[in-house]
């Protein structure tokens, strides 16, 4: 089918799809799957997610009057259909560019998007809320949830299931249950959504179940009856009285095929006529459409550029190991002489480089689901007991755990070592995945201790460091390709607190924290060919800062601190705390990310705009200098 005779192009709003038939929606759903493909071929994306969601989402905005209903997506990561059929189309090119639309929901870019995803397990609570505003106002807007049965699993998910089941508000859940979460789920939730997938008995009801959901008109009845139905139908499964939603006033429908759409729509159109909450437990092929990402999900789950008819993800042969992998390698390393390490991560095996380390160690490898309080929380049992637990969870998910690693883990003095992935900024997943609070709430927690490693040998230091220290220690380092440094054949431990000059210079003095230490480097380099000499110490320690560096650097006449973190209470925060500690009034000019939140796009294009690129801190030191 050619372009410009795609039922595609006329869809403007969701209102257009109403006009459609079911066959046309069928073809709808194809273009929007080849669109998908075609777009995050070049750009990457979340592919084999939102493929999956594509006829749920056709389904719900042919029965919805949207931006007034309102569908909140929890993660968000199965959108791209939604962004499709809102007005986005003609921008859909630019998904994930700098200044193009965003891989996840946002209220700022489209009024049909009702919250910005991009964190597991919220979109409940936020549904809830926009229910009792509804129930507030005198209104009859739908309120509908689109969740995925790793994403249920979350605490945050069960503190608003037991509120719903409560208020009896009339929220329509749609649980996306594809057995997936980004690595393979786990739990006892997800085993009970797959004893219900197979079980003959429960699929054999289905059209009784449905039957009654039509009875006689009432739909209220027929839900209740429906409830009722559910019960006695899988009374004699693992979970008596069927699933846990009954339990807490959910009426909860039988699985439901996610890729007929005749079945959506008749099942949806009865659930969002009731006047109480109902789970439509929906189930889906993460990746259907496109076989590359049907026979391997978690590549495609959040894929770079690749190629269309092979599925062959675009890599540079030449390209450095990433900070990821050389984490990982150096975590086996230290595990296969310490048999107290214990690793743990929320979900996030493969993301996080564990994979290397569940493979050698599998009875010291934890994956608590997508519950990053629960890891963090267990970590300091674990501690407790006399092991070593390094917890892998990436920097935007880590700071949902902020009272478990104050309250559980720092007050108690506990040894568990917090290994922070992609700390700082993570590119084209833009603002709900950027790292760069970390620095900020882990320096206030007493008795922590923050380091962060320059380069990829530094990484490996910076762990055995964190390994052989007591109490909590935590370590942040980049997404991405690492810088080409040789590896150390055998780990040195770092003296606590104290930074490495790596430049001389008596102009003035970089401190520099991490991944921006090679910038700093570079702009020194710039500055010297103009005859400004430049001191640069790579810093290494956030907390504590190292205060005999900082009182070197004044000495120069003028200080900057660079960081790819926030500068509201960072690592340049610290600077100027040991400044005032020490007396010292040298000019400071702290540079690091803005007091806002930096949209997605090519890292070093973002560093450039926000003036902490090595131009922009060589500008800024120009400028101090009257150069």
């Amino acid at each position: 089918m050619e372009d410009k005779h795609r039922i595609i192009d006329m869809i403007s709003n969701p209102s257009d799809i109403k006009l459609l038939s079911e066959p046309e929606l069928s073809i709808l759903c194809k273009e929007i799957r080849e669109e998908i493909v075609s777009v995050t071929s070049t750009n990457g994306g979340h592919l084999a997610s939102s493929l999956g969601a594509v006829e749920i989402i056709v389904a719900l905005h042919s029965l919805l009057n949207c931006p007034e209903d309102r569908i909140v997506f929890d993660v968000g990561h199965q959108a791209y259909a939604h962004k499709l059929l809102t007005g986005r189309l003609s921008r859909f090119n630019t998904l994930r560019k700098l200044d193009g639309i965003t891989g996840f929901p946002n209220p700022l870019e489209s009024e049909y998007d009702a919250h910005p995803s991009g964190h597991a397990s919220d979109s409940l609570s936020v549904a809830m809320g926009l229910a009792y505003a509804s129930k507030l106002n005198g209104d009859s807007r739908k309120i509908v949830s689109v969740i995925g049965d790793a994403s249920l699993a979350g605490g945050m998910a069960f503190e608003a299931l037991n509120h719903i089941g409560q208020e009896q508000l009339p929220i329509v859940i749609v649980l996306n249950d594809n057995a997936m979460s980004i690595s393979r789920p786990v739990g006892a939730l997800v085993r009970h959504f797959g004893y219900l997938r197979a079980s003959a008995r429960y699929r054999q009801t289905r059209d009784a179940v449905q039957g009654a959901m039509e009875d006689g008109g009432n739909v209220t009845q027929g839900m209740l009856n429906l409830g009722r139905n559910m019960k006695d139908s899988v009374k004699h499964l693992v979970i008596p009285k069927a699933m846990l939603f009954e339990q807490l006033g959910i009426t909860c429908t039988p699985p439901v095929d996610g890729h007929n759409l005749h079945q959506l729509r008749e099942m949806f159109n009865v659930a969002l006529q009731s006047n109480g909450p109902v789970l439509v437990h929906v189930v889906t092929k993460k990746g259907i459409g496109y076989a590359p990402a049907r026979k391997n999900p978690e590549l495609f789950h959040g894929v770079g550029p690749y190629d269309i008819a092979t599925g062959k993800v675009h890599k540079n042969p030449n390209a450095n190991p990433k900070y990821t992998s050389v984490f990982g390698s150096a975590l086996v390393n230290e595990a296969r002489k310490n048999k107290d390490i214990v690793a743990i991560t929320a979900a996030m095996k493969d993301g996080t480089g564990l994979d290397p380390f569940s493979s050698e160690f599998p009875d010291r490898f934890i994956d608590t689901g997508i519950t990053e309080e629960h890891a963090v929380g267990m970590a300091s049992g674990l501690a407790a007991a006399g092991k070593v637990p390094v917890v892998a969870i990436y920097s935007t998910f880590l700071q949902r755990s902020i009272d478990q690693i104050i309250i559980d883990n720092a007050l108690a003095k506990r040894h568990v070592v917090f290994a922070i992935d992609r700390a700082g900024l993570v590119g084209s997943d833009g603002p709900t995945h950027n790292g760069v609070f970390d620095m900020a709430y882990l320096r206030m927690i007493p008795h922590m201790r923050l380091m962060a490693p320059s380069n990829e040998a530094e990484l490996v230091n910076a762990l055995h460091t964190a390994l052989e220290l007591t109490g909590p220690v935590a370590l942040r380092y980049p997404r991405g390709e690492a810088e080409g440094v040789a590896l150390p054949e055998e780990p040195q431990s770092w003296p606590v607190g104290k930074g490495v000059a790596v430049r001389q210079g008596s102009d003035a003095a970089i401190l520099a924290f991490g991944h921006m230490v090679k910038y700093a480097q570079a702009a020194a380099s710039m500055l010297a060919e103009e005859g400004i000499s430049v001191r640069v110490v790579d810093m290494r320690w956030v907390k504590p800062v190292d205060d005999e560096a900082v009182r070197d650097a004044a000495a120069t006449g003028f200080v900057l601190t660079v960081e790819e973190g926030t500068v509201c209470g960072g690592a340049g925060s610290a600077v100027l705390e040991s400044m005032a500690r020490q007396g010292l009034s040298t000019p400071v000019r702290v540079m690091g990310l803005p007091d806002e939140f930096v949209e997605q796009g090519p890292v070093d294009e973002l560093f450039d705009r926000l003036g902490i690129g090595a131009n922009g801190i060589a500008s800024a030191i120009r400028s101090q200098l009257g150069r």
